[in-house]
């Protein structure tokens, strides 16, 4: 048997997937990826090879919907699905879903499995946002010509497969199965003492997007510091090509004021992480945010949003808070209960790691996907 899997960013196949690969190579079959700028020479390439995996460079735009070099990605996948001839397909983000599976479909590939990882930019409601509605018409279609063709659809949430049944995007009779995120592997992220400040530290690390509730977290850092001028915030990220995210002049107001620390992209955010007392989201939908689970699994209290993906990860009141999403004066007070009881970190943080334990280890996890693909 042969798997090929499909990414929209060569990095997230170590990154995100590397334990279900290696447990598809465990099952014995030959594993297969592709990826833009998977070169023969990146580190990834290089990671995956070193794993037995059987590399492929493919053209990809992560962004945009341009119909020429959309059709250029699907015919080379249909090229490369011909040359390979896998037995099992699974792509994941929107491009390899959407075109991974109608070119395997036309290739012929037996099994075609799809693993819906959140929705972005192209389903975050703004009415204001004519761009963003087209993109989703657009996307919403696409998804449902691709899907149909799929024997199984996963979803990491499920509000994601209530919103594709409801928008007939998957059909009522197909087989769809919600899994617990991507999982986090709780070897790499151990469970570490809180650091012990006179004041809590939060932080935030993801993509410097609005949808991400970069502006919120912001503004909430203005509001305490207004009331606790020491306590600090740091912000970890780096301004993406998304059309969503924020301007580098924004960033640079917020660094100006002294609200944020900002660090810059980290190729490795653990140390991070071990060293803040709270780990803050408040995006505005994810599919399972894997930054939250990475704190969880260290064991950091949580704040996050009320909304698809994030709410799945807080016990109210036991692990941390949800706030409603775009809402600064919420996030504000709720960092507010961890500067003024101490205490509530180190008991949110010991049951963070329990949550993590018990519902998003990353075998957990690959053992439901390798049963949803009958492996």
């Amino acid at each position: 048997m042969k798997m090929l899997i499909i990414a929209g960013a060569a990095r997230s196949l170590t990154g995100f997937r590397k334990p279900l690969i290696q447990a598809l190579l465990d099952k014995g079959l030959t594993v297969h990826a592709a990826a833009p700028e998977l070169t023969a020479d990146s580190v990834t390439t290089i990671e995956l090879n070193a794993m037995g995996v059987i590399t492929h460079n493919i053209p990809m735009a992560r962004t945009g919907v341009s119909p020429g070099a959309d059709i250029k990605t699907l015919f080379s996948l249909w090229q490369l699905m011909r040359k390979v001839k896998p037995t099992h397909m699974l792509g994941y983000t929107i491009k390899p879903v959407i075109y991974g599976s109608f070119a395997a479909w036309l290739a012929r590939v037996q099994h075609r499995f799809a693993l819906i990882t959140g929705l972005g930019y192209s389903f975050q409601e703004n009415s204001y946002d004519t761009k963003r509605s087209r993109v989703r018409v657009i996307a919403q279609s696409l998804y449902r010509i691709s899907l149909r063709r799929c024997q199984t659809v996963f979803f990491q949430n499920s509000d994601d497969e209530a919103l594709f049944k409801e928008l007939t995007i998957v059909s009522a009779k197909q087989n769809t199965v919600v899994v617990n995120g991507s999982g986090v592997n709780l070897n790499e992220y151990p469970h570490t003492p809180t650091p012990g400040y006179k004041y809590p530290k939060f932080l935030f690390v993801g993509r410097l997007l609005g949808d991400k509730g970069v502006r919120e977290y912001a503004a909430a850092a203005a509001l305490v510091k207004s009331k606790y001028p020491e306590v600090e915030f740091d912000l970890v990220g780096s301004i993406d090509i998304n059309p969503a995210a924020i301007d580098q002049s924004e960033l640079d107001g917020w660094i100006k004021d002294g609200r944020l620390n900002y660090i810059g992209r980290l190729k490795d955010v653990k140390p991070r992480v071990a060293a803040c007392s709270v780990f803050v989201l408040p995006s505005y939908r994810e599919g399972t945010p894997r930054a939250v689970l990475e704190a969880m699994s260290i064991g950091r209290a949580i704040i996050t949003t009320d909304t698809a993906g994030c709410r799945e990860t807080i016990v109210a009141g036991s692990n941390g808070y949800l706030v409603p999403v775009r809402n600064a004066d919420a996030l504000a007070k709720a960092m507010l209960h961890f500067i003024e009881q101490p205490e509530l970190i180190y008991q949110m943080g010991l049951c963070s790691r329990e949550i993590a334990e018990e519902k998003y280890d990353v075998h957990k996890v690959n053992k439901q996907m390798l049963k949803g693909m009958r492996l």
